[in-house]
């Protein structure tokens, strides 16, 4: 399959988001990206310029669901989109102070992580139906397979992702619209850098761009690597909790609040 004409990229100033906007710039290409880091975000567009891509770049809050429907309904005029691919998110979890996460972080991680991939995505369904083609990429994440006791909140926005895009595909494929839930491992992002812990199997966002923008050219449902690693959560999500806890009591985490 070629590559789409005309994509949609959030959380696109940074880390995979970024890796995937360069990826896909080339001439004919017109991309519509979106970050909060207004600098990081022109410099992403800049680049993506100098491929030879059409890009029109915003600064808007993910969680603003009338602003990002906005922004895709301008997208959607420009150039009727071929790709979203609805990466904004962040981190989040239990600090090393022994706090735990407040119930303001559980609203503000599911709001920014799943809340703003249905803002993103729900305005373009739509018009995806009524000309019966188009592709929607969710990024979860390998945390959707299995609860870690370091990070609640955010193993549950993933898993919600992970429903809500099996479901999303289940329905719309008849339709013509294809749907990916991509799980990534971990990836050297600013954002992991608010992990500190064992990150077994980290790549690099390039590569991970690039194993993404591959295996959605194959039109997969689940894109999950590194494959040694969804090996594992998926293993370990099959035993009796009375097994998994204390394997997974053993791993040292603290992650620092992402502002």
């Amino acid at each position: 399959m070629k590559d789409p004409g005309s994509i949609l990229i959030t959380g696109a100033s940074g880390g995979i988001g970024a890796a995937l906007a360069r990826a896909y710039a080339r001439p004919g290409v017109t991309l519509a990206l979106t970050g909060r880091n207004a600098a990081r975000l022109a410099d992403v567009a800049g680049a993506c310029r100098a491929a030879g891509a059409e890009v029109e770049s915003a600064t808007l809050d993910i969680v603003d669901a009338a602003a990002v429907a906005a922004w895709v309904a301008a997208a959607e005029a420009r150039r009727p989109v071929d790709l979203a691919i609805a990466n904004a998110g962040i981190t989040g979890g239990l600090p090393g102070d022994g706090s735990g996460e407040s119930l303001a972080d559980v609203h503000r991680l599911m709001g920014i992580n799943f809340g703003g991939v249905c803002n993103t995505l729900h305005p373009l369904i739509p018009a995806m139906r009524r000309r019966r083609r188009g592709q929607l990429a969710l990024m979860s994440s390998l945390a959707a397979f299995r609860g870690l006791p370091y990070s609640p909140t955010y193993c549950a926005s993933k898993a919600a992702l992970r429903a809500y895009g099996e479901a999303l595909g289940t329905w719309l494929r008849p339709e013509g619209v294809e749907v990916s839930v991509v799980f990534p491992g971990f990836v050297d992002t600013p954002l992991a850098g608010h992990v500190t812990g064992p990150k077994p199997l980290q790549t690099t966002p390039e590569r991970a761009a690039g194993i993404i923008r591959r295996r959605l050219g194959q039109g997969r449902p689940v894109i999950a690597f590194p494959f040694l690693l969804y090996a594992g959560i998926r293993i370990l999500a099959t035993l009796p909790t009375a097994l998994a806890d204390p394997i997974l009591g053993t791993v040292d985490v603290s992650i620092r609040r992402y502002e």
